[in-house]
């Protein structure tokens, strides 16, 4: 009766065990098999920026962050639209130079459909001057940075102080270009600089959007305007707006 008994009792526990076993298997295979989120990096452009040194500052963070990066030095890297649209976000580091129509369509259509779009300083917002409905898409253009390397600050809007990008963050210094811009007014602008006119008098008190957000089509689209050098990215909030601001056209933040 004993083992029997026993018998009786293993049974059950046996079959806990293998179930309790294939269930621990089947999520280890679902996390590992989860589709991970897809991040392109185009760099390239002006060197002066240095587009591959900025690149190399976000591009372990976002595989720390669990995205899958693809990193191209060509804007080939726009030729396919069906494949840029499976992306969930797409980094450009590329200052001036010139789209093909088909480039340009394919990086539009992409982030229209719902792909994210970030970028700073040059890399984003001077590129491909001559194409208005590239700038519509990103929401500003550089035309100006008097004095070049300056001390100046960045400020909080205040009424944005809790969006997630800038969530936390105080006014901070930069040492490094100010930029003037053409901004689309429908954009949403977390952060500014005032101009002081010393390099150019007629600006004085210019208050110019630094950081903004916005959309084009269901894409979204991030800008900051600071990061002239991957030196500026030393500056902790610097970095932390691009972080966030990535991770937001990401829909992720």
């Amino acid at each position: 009766m004993r083992k029997e008994g026993f018998k009786n009792l293993l049974t059950p526990i046996l079959i806990l065990f293998m179930a309790s076993l294939f269930l621990f298997s089947s999520l280890s295979w679902a996390t590992e098999n989860q589709a991970k989120k897809k991040a392109l990096i185009v760099w390239g452009g002006w060197e002066g920026h240095e587009p591959k040194k900025c690149v190399d500052i976000f591009a372990p963070w976002l595989q720390e962050q669990g995205f899958e990066v693809e990193i191209s030095n060509t804007l080939d890297a726009y030729l396919d639209l069906e494949k840029l649209k499976k992306l969930d976000v797409i980094i450009q580091v590329w200052t001036q130079g010139t789209f093909t129509p088909a480039q340009e369509h394919n990086l539009e259509e992409a982030v229209k459909s719902g792909v994210g779009l970030a970028g700073w300083h040059g890399g984003l917002a001077d590129s491909f001057r001559m194409n208005t409905e590239y700038q519509f898409m990103v929401g500003g253009q550089w035309v100006a940075h008097p004095g070049g390397i300056i001390d100046y600050e960045v400020n909080i809007v205040p009424e944005k102080k809790n969006d997630p990008i800038v969530k936390g963050l105080k006014d901070f210094k930069m040492h490094s270009e100010q930029y003037y811009m053409h901004v689309d007014p429908g954009v949403e602008v977390l952060a500014t600089t005032t101009f002081s006119g010393k390099y150019a008098p007629w600006i004085e008190g210019v208050v110019m959007p630094v950081v903004w957000k916005k959309y084009y089509g269901k894409g979204r689209v991030f800008y900051c305007s600071l990061g002239h050098v991957a030196a500026d990215f030393d500056v902790h909030e610097a970095r932390e707006i691009v972080k966030r601001g990535i991770l937001w056209a990401a829909h992720i933040l």
